[in-house]
């Protein structure tokens, strides 16, 4: 089998090395099957296609919408190598599935916008799959309703042109969309679970997603959530797409 390539974009190790760890069980890859590049500390350089079955992107405190003079010269050139890498993979329908930051990579593209219109507080919320979402090979494996764990400072407000709607919440239009047959965003995160999400609110307390005073209120409801579901499309995305 060829591996999968992994890109990760978080500088902070506990959180960059959770998100990694999880990708690893949830997809039931090893290492050398998922091979990971830490963004943030290299450049990416050319991605030969050939050599990849699919390709996975995590999350970060990287926001696209951000101006453009807030931004760091890291931040301008992962998203620089992204925005390359996601005109690569649509142009060639290549097997893709970015969560949360996968969003802004590919949210812009094709005339879409990413903005703060429809930001979410960390935490479960409850999305729906549309009628595409459930007939989709990938996002289908899913029930038509479940919980998922987000948060998020920016998101979609208009889609790309030609993307498919595949999943949604009452607070946020766009929570899956599908570009091509086979290049998948999600603002929810698929790899997170509660001890996982609980580390990402120690870690990014300070980060402005939520007053810190409040961590420990939000970890209470992230350990009383009840969410199974999202991590299924790992394991289901390896299974469509190994090669």
């Amino acid at each position: 089998m060829l591996p999968f390539l992994f890109l990760g974009t978080r500088a902070e190790d506990l959180a960059a090395d959770g998100e990694y760890d999880a990708v690893l069980r949830f997809s039931g890859l090893r290492e050398r099957d998922l091979r990971r590049v830490r963004l943030e500390r290299a450049e990416l350089g050319p991605v030969d296609l050939a050599h990849w079955s699919g390709i996975v992107l995590g999350g970060g405190p990287f926001n696209v919408s951000d101006p453009d003079e807030a931004k760091t010269p890291v931040q301008r050139r992962v998203e620089a190598e992204l925005r390359g890498l996601a005109e690569q993979v649509v142009g060639a329908d290549f097997p893709f599935l970015g969560a949360c930051y996968g969003i802004g990579t590919l949210g812009g593209l094709r005339g879409g916008a990413v903005d703060t219109t429809y930001a979410e507080p960390i935490g479960a919320v409850e999305v729906t799959l549309t009628e595409a979402g459930a007939a989709d090979p990938l996002t289908g494996v899913l029930p038509r309703d479940f919980a998922a764990f987000l948060g998020h400072k920016e998101a979609v407000r208009r889609m790309p042109e030609g993307a498919v709607l595949l999943a949604s919440s009452p607070t946020c239009p766009v929570q899956a969309f599908r570009l091509g047959s086979r290049v998948y965003a999600t603002q929810f995160h698929p790899e997170l679970d509660i001890e996982g999400l609980c580390t990402r609110i120690d870690v990014y307390r300070h980060y402005g997603y939520f007053d810190p005073a409040g961590a420990d209120e939000l970890i209470a409801a992230a350990r009383a959530a009840v969410v199974n579901e999202p991590p299924r499309l790992l394991a289901r995305f390896v299974e469509l797409f190994a090669r």
